[in-house]
C-alpha cells in the first residue's frame, strides 16, 4: 500500500516537469441560469481525500454556506455547501465530500457527484479573463478534449476566492507593522508576478504597494515568460541585462497555459536570466510540492497568503542595492 502511494505521487509530481497536471471533475447539479448541469474541477493535488457524505455537525452563528464541521480521522474540519456558493441546485442532494488542503489548512466542501479525473497539458487551460468567461470564483476553463470544437469545458475553481468569501481571514491585512520597511531596488527594476487568482493578484499588489516596490503582475505563467522574453530583447538593445529591468520573478504555480514550475524551469535554464531570483507563492502545500519547487531552482517557497512569510522570503532573495 505504502509503495502504491509512493508511485501515485511520484506520477503526479512527474506531470509538473511536463506541464502537466490532473484536474478532479465533480458536478453540483443545475446551474441557476440555464438550468444544465455542468463540469466543475480541482487540481488534484488540492484534494486530500473524497469520502461518502459523513454525518455534519451543525454550529450555530455561523456564515451562509457553512454547513458544520466533521470530526475526520480525529481532526475537526468545516464543510461548506460547494454548490450554494457557486450558485447550483443539487438534484440527487450533498452526496459526497471533497477534503482539501489549502495553504497549509483543511477544509471539505460537499459536491453532488465526482466523475473524473483527467489528466490534462496547462496549454489546454485558458485564463477565465482571457476567454471572457471572467467570474470571481473561477479562474480559467479547461477544454478536457484538446483544442478542439465542440471540447467538453470544465471550470476550474478559485479556492482562494472561495475560501476568502466564506471565511475571511484578517491574517490577510497587509500593513507595513506586518511586512517593515520599503524595499530597497536597483533603479527602474521592478518585481514580476504571475498568479491567476484574483484575491491572489490583490492580496499580493496590497503588499508591494506598502514595500513601496514597482511591480508588474500577470495572469498566467505563458504571460510572465513572454513579458520576461520581452524585456529581455528590450534590455538587450540598451545594452543592459534583465537584472537592470527585472529585480525578481514571484510566481504562482496553478497558472494556465505554463504553470509555474515550468516558468521557473525556464527561467533557471536560461542563460540570459543567470542570477534572477525567482520565489514560488502557492496554495499548493506539503511537503511533496515543497521538495520539487527546490528541484526546479526556485530560490524561495511561501504558502498563501502570509504577508509577513512573503516580504521576508523576498528581502532574503533580492539583491540588494550595491551588493554583488
Amino acid at each position: 500500500m505504502t509503495a502504491a502511494v509512493q508511485q501515485d505521487i511520484d506520477a503526479r509530481t512527474h506531470l509538473t516537469s511536463t506541464n502537466q497536471f490532473e484536474l478532479l471533475l465533480f458536478r453540483l447539479g443545475t446551474d441557476n441560469a440555464l438550468g444544465k448541469s455542468e463540469l466543475f474541477g480541482i487540481n488534484v493535488f488540492k484534494i486530500r481525500e473524497i469520502v461518502a457524505m459523513p454525518g455534519i455537525t451543525p454550529i450555530a452563528g455561523t456564515a451562509a454556506h457553512a454547513l458544520g464541521v466533521v470530526n475526520l480521522r480525529g481532526q475537526v474540519i468545516p464543510v461548506f455547501d460547494l454548490p450554494a456558493i457557486v450558485g447550483c441546485k443539487p438534484q440527487t442532494g450533498l452526496n459526497i465530500m471533497l477534503v482539501t488542503e489549502y495553504a497549509r489548512t483543511t477544509q471539505a466542501f460537499a459536491v453532488e457527484s465526482v466523475e473524473d479525473i483527467a489528466r490534462l497539458d496547462w496549454k489546454q487551460v485558458l485564463s477565465a479573463q482571457t476567454s471572457g468567461a471572467a467570474g470571481k470564483l473561477v479562474t480559467s476553463i479547461a477544454r478536457l478534449d484538446g483544442n478542439t470544437d465542440g471540447s467538453r469545458l470544465a471550470q476550474v475553481l478559485d479556492v482562494e476566492a472561495i475560501l476568502q468569501m466564506v471565511s475571511p481571514s484578517d491574517d490577510h491585512q497587509v500593513t507595513a507593522e506586518k511586512v517593515g520597511a520599503k524595499l530597497a531596488l536597483k533603479p527602474g527594476a521592478i518585481i514580476l508576478a504571475a498568479d491567476d487568482s484574483f484575491v491572489a493578484r490583490s492580496l499580493i499588489e496590497q503588499e508591494l504597494k506598502v514595500l513601496q516596490a514597482p511591480y508588474e503582475i500577470l495572469k498566467s505563467g505563458q504571460a510572465a515568460w513572454d513579458r520576461l522574453n520581452a524585456i529581455a530583447q528590450s534590455a538587450k538593445a540598451e545594452g543592459k541585462t534583465v537584472l537592470d529591468r527585472v529585480a525578481m520573478v514571484l510566481t504562482d504555480l496553478e497558472m494556465p497555459e505554463m504553470d509555474g514550475f515550468t516558468l521557473t524551469r525556464n527561467i533557471k535554464q536560461d542563460a540570459r536570466f543567470d542570477g534572477l531570483p525567482v520565489v514560488i507563492h502557492s496554495s499548493l502545500s506539503g511537503s511533496a510540492n515543497e521538495d520539487h519547487v527546490r528541484s526546479v531552482g526556485a530560490n524561495g517557497y511561501v504558502a498563501k497568503f502570509a504577508a509577513e512569510d512573503l516580504a521576508e522570503t523576498i528581502r532574503r532573495v533580492l539583491p540588494q542595492p550595491g551588493n554583488p
